[in-house]
């Protein structure tokens, strides 16, 4: 998925010494996910991130990426969500489709559909009699960077910033959890004129919380699945 360049190898004067560490597993030797896998995994992914999403509702939280974005627009102005985040999203899908390629680009579409499917039809199987703000905040932060983390190690994502997230980590290094959690805590602050304050508060939590997870678990060499 990366987009870089080759460079010379540099090599450093201990670079032919005996290595404690396992050297990682060249690309040939790297076992692929199977098409079960990533049906397992984008329906694992997106639905927690619905799950998510409908906890943020009952606490009255906000969420980051395309989709925070499209929840303050939608409520500044009254246009309809859904074609709000469909137009937000045209750009990053046509970004993904040069940049990452058509298979990140397909599964990403199908990631969407599956939750905006969890998105609908999740209230009527399950709700909240009493959500605490904190809790939602630690636990959906988590759960969502779970289904993040799902997605992006079978080459999917939600669209939106984490498309942008992703490419930064490939093109220049910088992890994917602190490019999201940067755009995300700037969307969530745009809200402050929407909601109380308090409820922005615990929604920049969740995506501190969400952005140090993936930080941690989504790095450059850690995962060598394809």
């Amino acid at each position: 998925m990366s987009t870089t360049t080759s460079e010379p190898e540099l090599r450093s004067p201990l670079a032919s010494a005996p290595s404690a560490v396992p050297a990682a597993p060249a690309a040939s030797q790297v076992a692929r996910h199977g098409p079960y896998e990533d049906a397992q995994a984008l329906f694992s992914g997106s639905l927690f991130v619905g799950i998510t999403m409908m906890m943020y509702a009952q606490a009255g939280l906000l969420t980051g990426s395309t989709a925070g974005l499209a929840f303050v627009l939608h409520y500044a102005t009254g246009w309809s969500f859904g074609a709000i985040y469909f137009l937000i999203n045209i750009p990053f899908y046509w970004f993904a489709w040069k940049h990452i390629g058509k298979e990140f680009t397909i599964k990403t579409f199908l990631s969407v559909a599956l939750l905006s499917l969890v998105t609908t039809f999740g209230p009527q199987l399950i709700h909240f009699d009493y959500l605490h703000p904190a809790f939602a905040a630690i636990a959906g932060g988590l759960l969502m960077g779970t289904g993040v983390l799902f997605l992006a190690r079978h080459k999917s994502s939600l669209g939106g910033a984490t498309i942008v997230s992703l490419y930064v980590q490939d093109r220049w290094g910088i992890p994917a959890g602190k490019v999201q959690m940067a755009i995300d805590c700037v969307v969530v602050a745009l809200a402050l004129w929407i909601v109380p304050l308090d409820r922005v508060l615990w929604s920049i939590l969740a995506a501190v919380v969400m952005g140090m997870f993936l930080a941690v678990s989504h790095r450059p060499g850690r995962y060598h699945g394809k």
